[in-house]
């Protein structure tokens, strides 16, 4: 499997995948995501953009909610950041990136 991520286009409506759950984890205080035979233990900035992926906001509008909430965070770098994570987990059929720009 070679290093190609999934390109995100800023139209797309990102959500959980089917048969995907985020939920909080008692031993961390933290969250995971659960999906079929996987767990992927969530930082706080996952979560934060995972809670924003419910199929209805843009990938765009997501990195502006995202930017609004941190003074000083570069809008650019935090939208190629977060693409490329949607990116990796879209890899992994944990999202799915409906939208016009599918």
């Amino acid at each position: 499997m070679g290093d190609t991520v999934t390109e995100v286009p800023g139209d797309a409506r990102p959500r959980l995948g089917q048969f995907v759950r985020m939920r909080p984890d008692r031993a961390t205080g933290g969250h995971v995501l659960l999906g079929p035979e996987t767990v992927v233990v969530l930082n706080p900035t996952g979560h934060a953009v995972l809670a924003l992926c419910d199929g209805g906001r843009t990938v765009d509008e997501i990195v502006a909610a995202l930017v609004a909430g941190h003074e000083g965070a570069d809008e650019a770098t935090v939208a190629g950041q977060v693409r490329d994570y949607l990116g990796r987990l879209a890899d992994r059929n944990l999202v799915t990136l409906g939208g016009a720009g599918r």
